[in-house]
């Protein structure tokens, strides 16, 4: 397959993943509504780095559709106009998607580079599908995946809207983030796809069937650690920011669960690892997989016992975004028998 589609492909997904490592770091900072407003930053391509910006001034330019904060309100100009001595209401109108009216300059420029990567990440698939039409007679999946993917990225960036207009609404968050992991798999797929380097992989169907359940059990335990971390946000808005030691004070017995089912994940997983090792089946990648478990499993701790430590949950987060994408690879491979082995 051509060298230069697979670098396009791998650089694609090292993108979709610096979006998922940007956007565990917006919920980390709490700056989801650094930018109120979508896909502008408050009526700007460039968004500013000072509220003096957005605040009415007399005998001042201001664009169609940039926006100001005035009374607690977000403004928006209806035409490009240039003011005169007093606000006059007849060239603005109410931002009406929600009634969050905050600037904070470091929310607003880290939530722009996460929506700036996402735009990055678009235009790089959307390259990978355009180059991926030259293998339609080869090999149809791959041109119909890319394709799938830049639909994909499509959806993402409307979900990522749906976000901001809810005002972070807990759930579509969540549904945004299963979105990103769906986009890693498909890119994942072509990247596999079109690896002209097979390596020898040898075929035994208890493998197959030990790693099919190990991403499943992957998928369970991220789905309890969205609702685990959607807790964490409501008692955040209780408590504060800053009152760390109160998040998990009263917690759900769901985070019991989420805290024990790591044990049996890294469990199968182990046991995964040594009949791989026994077998010697090829699939080395089952180490990356032990390691990024055991950090999970610290960073757990380090949230649960030490108070959410600075960088622990977006750590955790992206962490368990890379699991499930080498666990991915691993059934993929474990898919299509190289050579059989006489052990199966």
């Amino acid at each position: 397959m051509d060298i230069t589609f697979r670098k396009i492909a791998k650089i694609s997904l090292v993108l979709v993943y610096l979006v998922i490592i940007a956007g565990a770091v917006v919920r980390m900072t709490g700056s989801g509504m650094g930018c109120p407003d979508w896909p502008k930053c408050f009526g700007y391509y460039i968004p500013p780095t000072d509220e003096s910006v957005l605040k009415w001034q007399p005998d001042r330019l201001f664009e169609k559709g940039q926006v100001i904060i005035k009374d607690e309100t977000l403004q928006i100009s209806k035409k490009t106009f240039t003011t005169n001595k007093s606000f006059n209401s007849i060239n603005w109108e109410l931002y009406t998607k929600h009634d969050y009216a905050i600037f904070n300059p470091w929310h607003t420029w880290i939530e722009y580079i996460n929506r700036l990567l996402g735009a990055l990440a678009g235009l790089a698939t959307v390259l990978l599908a355009i180059t991926s039409i030259k293998f339609w007679k080869k090999k149809k999946r791959i041109p119909i995946l890319s394709w799938l993917v830049v639909f994909g990225m499509v959806f993402q960036a409307w979900l990522g809207a749906t976000v901001v207009y809810s005002v972070l609404e807990p759930a579509k968050i969540t549904v945004h983030m299963f979105m990103a992991l769906v986009i890693v798999a498909m890119l994942l797929y072509i990247i596999y796809l079109a690896n002209a380097e097979k390596k020898l992989i040898h075929f035994d169907k208890l493998t197959l069937n030990l790693s099919i359940l190990a991403i499943g059990l992957t998928l369970v335990q991220i789905v309890m650690g969205t609702q685990v971390r959607q807790f964490v946000d409501e008692q955040i808005d209780i408590y504060g920011y800053d009152a760390k030691s109160s998040w998990l004070k009263d917690p759900l017995l769901l985070f019991y669960i989420h805290r024990s089912f790591s044990i049996l994940v890294l469990l199968l997983n182990a046991i995964l690892a040594f009949r791989i090792t026994k077998l010697n089946l090829g699939h080395i990648k089952i180490y990356w997989v032990l390691f990024i478990l055991v950090v999970e499993v610290l960073t757990g701790i380090a949230m649960n016992y030490l108070n959410f430590p600075f960088g622990s949950q977006p750590l955790h987060l992206v962490l368990a975004s890379i699991l499930f994408g080498v666990q991915f690879y691993i059934v993929l491979d474990a898919l299509k028998p190289r050579k059989i082995s006489k052990t199966s």
